[in-house]
């Protein structure tokens, strides 16, 4: 165990001095030097070690990691952009999903793929990676506004597309039939299911923090929070029998935890704004005194000790959301760490062909997506205009993760092209990690001074 804390902390640091120094992503410093490591240490250095475990490591990391990313979501961005955000996590992979029902007996024609097994496959490989965008969007000065629309995309595509596969891909696997209705009401209840728990869990995570001024208990507080909306949404169906619902839904702890979290964020938020409105008074108080012939020391010592609350009070909830940050970023290794682990040379060179159609393919599909998003924007006043380096940005910001994997592991053992998925999904992941990333990297750096001078236009908004 002593060997794995010192080897993640290792990894950690040469994936940061890396990204530093060297200006390699860390999602990609992270694999790379865990693979180096794993073929140094062998056995001695294994954190998960199989894809089932893999996938366990993964739901207890998800939430942490949500909730690090769901804290650089405001409100009024949602408001403002919740019609792209839309288009971008639903309609885009909806349509995805259905041009895949097309394509699928073209690409993997041998395998004679079921309906159900095509709509799996490709959900999959169509959930993003949140962790990673947040990571390499850090590292740079963006337009704020396509900040929202990466990252925003890639925190509700995984939602959508894990709604997909379970509601739709398992349910049709199943054995259940697919119709119209069937998807509308599901999308309905789940979506809508979801979002009314967080935020209904968020309130009472709020209530809690109120009855504490320690940092630590604030912090202990929010996580309860997104782990708790994330759990009862998971296991929705054990509260639903507990009042004789003999039901066997489940909600969507992705959308639950966001939710929960944006809640908090929004009302902790309005207290900083708060705060230093009354830090902007004090001082203005402080100053006309001073000025005054005659000074109230009386009233110079309250303004001073309300300054001095209001200081602590505020740096209070900063703190928080750096230790959340911190906590997504050890979590964030652990997960890098345990992905190299999956990955087995001789599975990925047996199905390279596989996973290169697949990889080329899903590429293709979002850059049409995205392209047609552009097109949409440019054509209304109600979305953000999407110019061409923003399309590209938007394309290549669809790395993927380990949830695809936490999706892979839901399918039933005895599938039979189970060996073929596992190594297309770890396949892709590794594809789109190294070169989504470094195109990425490519097109911010060859845009990097008019993407600073929109983010000027913008008013410097972080």
């Amino acid at each position: 165990m002593i060997i794995t804390v010192l080897s993640i902390a290792a990894i950690l640091y040469l994936a940061l001095q890396l990204e530093d120094k060297v200006k390699i992503p860390s999602p990609v410093g992270l694999i790379g030097l865990s693979f180096v490591f794993h073929l140094i240490f062998g056995d001695l250095f294994m954190l998960t070690g199989d894809a089932e475990h893999f996938a366990a490591l993964v739901i207890l990391l998800l939430p942490i990691l949500l909730i690090g990313d769901s804290l650089e979501l405001k409100v009024d961005d949602l408001k403002e952009h919740g019609l792209s955000l839309f288009y971008l996590a639903v309609v885009a992979v909806s349509f995805s999903v259905l041009t895949a029902l097309l394509i699928g007996d073209s690409l993997f024609g041998q395998y004679n793929l079921s309906t159900a097994a095509i709509i799996m496959l490709f959900a999959m490989v169509l959930a993003t990676d949140p962790v990673s965008v947040v990571s390499i969007f850090s590292k740079f000065e963006l337009p704020h506004k396509l900040k929202i629309l990466c990252e925003g995309e890639s925190l509700f595509n995984d939602a959508t597309a894990l709604i997909v596969f379970v509601f739709i891909g398992l349910y049709a696997l199943d054995g259940g039939e697919i119709t119209a209705g069937y998807v509308a009401q599901t999308s309905l209840v789940v979506v809508g299911g979801s979002a009314v728990l967080g935020v209904l869990i968020g309130y009472i995570g709020l209530m809690a923090m109120k009855t504490t001024d320690n940092r630590i208990a604030e912090l202990l507080i929010l996580i309860l929070t997104g782990y708790g909306a994330f759990e009862i949404s998971e296991h929705f169906y054990v509260l639903l029998n507990l009042f004789g619902g003999h039901s066997h839904m489940h909600l969507s702890g992705i959308l639950a935890c966001i939710f929960s979290t944006v809640t908090v964020h929004h009302f902790l938020s309005k207290a900083i704004a708060y705060d230093d409105m009354r830090l902007e008074k004090e001082e203005a108080e402080l100053e006309r005194e001073s000025a005054s012939e005659k000074t109230s020391r009386s009233l110079i010592q309250t303004a001073i000790q309300t300054i001095k609350a209001t200081v602590e009070e505020r740096d209070r909830h900063m703190r928080t959301k750096e230790d959340v940050q911190l906590l997504a970023i050890v979590a964030n290794t652990m997960l890098f760490i345990a992905m190299a682990e999956m990955i087995d040379m001789e599975l990925l060179l047996k199905y390279k062909t596989e996973i290169v159609v697949m990889f080329l393919a899903t590429t293709v599909i979002r850059a049409a997506m995205m392209a047609k998003f552009a097109f949409i924007t440019n054509r209304t006043d109600k979305m953000t205009n999407v110019n061409f380096r923003w399309w590209g940005v938007l394309t290549f910001a669809g790395i993927k993760g380990g949830l695809s994997i936490v999706m892979l592991m839901m399918i039933p053992s005895s599938f039979e092209h189970m060996e073929m998925f596992t190594a297309i999904v770890i396949g892709v992941i590794m594809l789109s990690t190294f070169i989504y990333s470094f195109i990425l990297l490519a097109i911010i750096g060859k845009n990097s001074a008019i993407f600073a001078k929109e983010l000027e236009e913008e008013g410097g908004h972080h």
